[in-house]
This record gives structure tokens, sequence and C-alpha cells, in this order.
């Protein structure tokens, strides 16, 4: 039976490193500090010196906490660490007289991290910013990362292949901007009529739809994940959404009376659709630049 001093005192030793991944993956120091601090009480609470590799165990404990806040986050805001201050202190029960995060380190992560890099990372589906930023960024296998987002061990490889493609600039490999806009509006008539077929046959099998907090109030979900939730959830709802540019790509929306109200983002990979965002924030919806190509269904 370990003691709590050394607990605590293991633990602060991990500390930074813990706070590197929940940074990465979540791009709030705030919220980094809240995950971090979940790990510690959930390694006080039970006795863990069975635990061979208490760093990995960590690790994969905060990489969890992290992936749930990112799934459970309606929106989110990235904001640099110099900005924090003493709200970031040392965990309850840790060690006595520990400090909280050191001034330099903090200045350190934030020179490594980058807010460019933060805003690419932001763009990723939650489940492709974990297995980026543990694999690519902290060397984690890939068949840990598949244990924390519940997937293969190839599926979480291609996840971080999505998500390095964009991480640098890279061109995903697959359709120019007219190719998907076709599996786009493949996608919109596949909804419109309902088919349940053709909507699979567009759709990536780990597809995810994410939705605003605001799209959230308007009475949809959150979240959809997997090509049969999808398309079981997308059939027959399109009917009156057009396809439309959103910022130079292919994407959708919905108005009421002439207003754009949602923003239909898809993610096009490989001819088929891997994510779609439901943008009602207003603000946001603002900050694009809207170019309708066809309308179609009723008119609102």
């Amino acid at each position: 039976m370990t003691t709590p001093e050394w607990l605590a005192g293991q633990f602060e030793q991990h500390r930074p490193h813990l706070r590197a991944v929940a940074y990465r993956m979540l791009g709030s120091a705030g919220d980094a500090e809240d995950a971090v601090q979940e790990a510690w009480l959930r390694l006080s609470r039970d006795d863990r010196s069975d635990v061979e590799n208490l760093g990995g165990w960590l690790t994969t404990v905060v990489a969890r906490i992290s992936l749930n806040m990112l799934r459970s986050r309606a929106t989110r805001r990235e904001e640099p660490l110099d900005d924090v201050g003493a709200e970031t202190a040392a965990p309850l029960g840790a060690a006595p007289g520990s400090a909280g995060p050191d001034p330099e380190q903090e200045a350190m992560l934030a020179d490594s991290v980058g807010l460019a890099l933060l805003a690419v990372l932001d763009t990723l589906t939650p489940a492709e910013r974990l297995a980026f930023v543990l694999h690519d960024l902290f060397d984690v296998p890939f068949e840990e990362v598949a244990t924390i987002v519940e997937r293969s061990p190839a599926a979480a490889r291609q996840l971080a292949s999505r998500a390095r493609r964009r991480v640098h600039g890279a061109s995903p490999v697959g359709p120019d901007v007219a190719r998907r806009r076709e599996v786009v509006a493949a996608f919109l008539a596949a909804s419109r009529d309902g088919d349940f077929g053709a909507l699979l046959a567009v759709l990536d099998p780990d597809v995810e739809l994410r939705a605003d907090a605001v799209s959230v109030a308007m009475g949809g979900p959150a979240l959809v994940r997997g090509s049969s939730a999808l398309a079981e959830f997308m059939s027959g709802r399109a009917r009156a959404v057009r396809l439309a540019l959103i910022d130079g790509n292919p994407g959708a929306v919905w108005s009421l009376r002439g207003e754009v109200k949602v923003v239909f983002a898809f993610t096009v990979e490989d001819d088929l659709v891997t994510a779609i965002d439901l943008i009602a924030d207003p603000e946001r919806i603002a900050s694009f630049e809207v170019v309708s190509l066809a309308q179609r269904g009723p008119a609102n």
C-alpha cells in the first residue's frame, strides 16, 4: 500500500507531462487543469500500487477525460497559457507545499504549442485530435490510442492520418472541389429521398455529425456517430436544405425567409463524408462566405 504523500509526489512529477497532453487536447489551460485535477482524484481514490507504469496510466486517464470533455463541449475557445493566473493551483490533496504550474514551464508550453496549431487542432473531430496528439506528439502506440477511442488500431491510425494531413496543410488524398460537391449533393439527395442505402454509400463508417450549442437548443442531438446512426437520423430530413459553398468548400445551408439559419459544414475524404458540423450560432454564420449553388425543397 502506497502512502498518500508518496502518491502525491509521484503525481507531481508527472504533472507537467499531463498538463501538456491535456492542453493540446483541449486548447484551454483552465480545462487542461480540470482534466489533470480529475486524474489526480481518480488516482487518489483507489490503491494503484499494482500499476507498473504510472505515467502511462495517468496519460491514458487524462486522455480519456479530455476526450469526454471535447465530446460534451458545445462550444470552445482557445486561450493562451500566458493568460492563466492563480486559478491553476495544485490539485486538492497534493503533497504539502507543492506549487502550482511553474511560470517558466507555462511559457515554454505555450511557445511549443502555438495558437496556430491549436486553431488547426480545433477543426478536428475529438477522436482525430486525440489520435494525432497522443501518437504524433507523445508517441503513444496506436494500440493504446485505439482502446481510448474504442476503435480498432487500424481505425485509430486512419484518424491520426486524417488529422496529420490537416495539421501539415496538405490537401487530403481524394476528391477535388467538384468531386466533393458531387458527394455532398448525393448525400443531400439521398437524405431528401429517405434512401438509407444511398446515404450509407456516401458515409464513412466512422462519420460524425456534431452540432453547436445553438443547434442543440433548436432540438437536435449534439453528436451522432457512425454511418448507420447518421443515415437513420438524416433520412428524409434535408428537404429544405440547399447546396452551397461555405468559404469555398462544398456544404449546405438551411434558411428561413431568406436568412441562413444553419450551416452544414462537410468534411469529405476519399469520396466519403467523414464529418458534418451543424453551425447555428449567428456570429459564426456571419463569419462565413456562403454562396448558394442550388435551391432544393420547399421555400421557407
